[in-house]
């Protein structure tokens, strides 16, 4: 069958960088490090004290009090994100079919905070079972796209994807194919996560993930470097609003790039380390550029997952140069993570966006905190360390990489 073309006509940005898509770009191409000691809670016996929280955000500022309060923190940057991207696009229910506007939510965690404090309340009584009525629906990852779509009366497609730090980018890959298939004109997607809580900290502590540079939080995320030791942990969201060509070009909406295709694969390896050789990472990219139908000498540019972990970062070049051969140094590769610090399950979907602006600007963000070259990694690559770099970008791909080994892959291309 003749598949749909596949647009973005709105985007919206909550990230630890800035509050909104303007702010978040700003962030990308001057550099802007996101990492600062924690504010949430007393993290001073905690192996980690820092993390790339929110700043100046306050959820009130945009929900009213009644709905925030039985909302997690998580559902709340959803919301606040989504608004953005679904203003930006002027999508509303009733100038288009409703029931032809889905959405679809990535949170590899959820409502990790909620969780948390009803179980803390618990323990701290006298035993008596005492619950917020609102603890389930606050708690459950798929509430996210439920509250978007009641908001705004879009009734297709709805539901969550859970793929750990790849959720937000298989949200997107759903959102792809339910548009190209006829199944709907347009699906609000993304992702958000809030794990900078005290369980977040302290079960990523316990796997010995996160970075413990306390001394120097804003240069503790290092992709590639050679003295980086683990990534720094971030929050917020990112939407986008993807739409069937015909249909954005019948209303005159904005275009920002075109959703060529994704790749899904599976490291089938272990539970959290990658394949040693970039094994899932290779197929991923292959099954992009496949499913896309793009060859590898026609992309410009990567956003790498890009961690900063001493093992996730070798494989993953490992794989970009199995995958794109001599042309792999053409070829501006960043991780922004390096500023934004990892947002686990929204991580997907604000390196895309941060994939789009690079397509619309010309402009490849930096990987910043570049200090020792690493031996283990071509240094012949262009990491585009330290410094955004002006380049056309035609396609772009964008990498997410999960615990359990799920791997997505997405590709974006300029409009002509």
């Amino acid at each position: 069958m003749q598949l749909k073309r596949v647009v973005v006509t709105g985007l919206g940005a909550l990230t630890p960088i800035g509050n909104n898509i303007q702010e978040y770009w700003s962030g990308l191409v001057n550099g802007v490090s996101g990492a600062a000691p924690i504010t949430y809670f007393d993290a001073t016996k905690f192996k980690t004290r820092f993390a790339c929280e929110l700043k100046n955000f306050t959820a009130t500022d945009f929900i009213n009090r009644k709905d925030a309060r039985k909302m997690d923190r998580f559902s709340q940057y959803a919301e606040v994100a989504s608004d953005e991207a679904i203003a930006d696009s002027g999508l509303n229910s009733t100038d288009h079919n409703p029931d032809r506007i889905g959405v679809i939510w990535g949170s590899g965690i959820g409502g990790l905070e909620t969780f948390q404090n009803e179980v803390l309340n618990y323990s701290a009584g006298d035993g008596t079972p005492r619950f917020n009525p609102f603890f389930i629906p606050k708690m459950i990852s798929d509430i996210a796209p439920g509250q978007i779509s009641i908001k705004h009366g879009f009734r297709g497609p709805n539901f969550a994807t859970v793929s750990a730090c790849a959720s937000s980018s298989n949200a997107i890959i759903d959102s792809l194919n339910y548009i190209r298939l006829g199944h709907a004109d347009a699906i609000v997607t993304g992702g958000s996560e809030a794990a900078v809580t005290i369980a977040g900290m302290g079960g990523f502590n316990a796997m010995h993930a996160l970075s413990t540079r306390n001394d120097s939080p804003e240069t503790a995320s290092r992709p590639f470097d050679k003295d980086r030791e683990g990534f720094v942990l971030g929050e917020g969201a990112g939407a986008l609003v993807l739409e069937e060509y015909e249909h954005a070009i019948a209303r005159g909406a904005t275009i920002y790039a075109e959703v060529l295709g994704g790749g899904m694969s599976s490291d089938a390896h272990h539970i959290t380390a990658p394949h040693p050789e970039g094994l899932g990472a290779r197929n991923v990219m292959l099954n992009c550029l496949r499913d896309a139908r793009i060859k590898p000498e026609d992309v410009d540019a990567i956003n790498m997952h890009g961690t900063s972990t001493p093992l996730g970062d070798i494989a993953e070049s490992k794989a970009i140069k199995e995958v794109f051969g001599e042309h792999a140094y053409k070829i501006n590769i960043n991780s922004t993570k390096s500023m934004t610090g990892h947002l686990l399950g929204a991580a997907g979907a604000i390196e895309a966006i941060a994939s789009i602006l690079a397509i619309q600007h010309g402009i490849v963000p930096p990987t910043i905190n570049h200090f020792t070259d690493d031996e283990a990694i071509d240094a012949k690559l262009n990491f585009t360390f330290n410094k955004a770099q002006k380049r056309e970008v035609k396609i772009a791909i964008s990498n997410t990489f999960g615990f359990g080994g799920q791997n997505a892959c997405v590709a974006l291309k300029k409009m002509n």
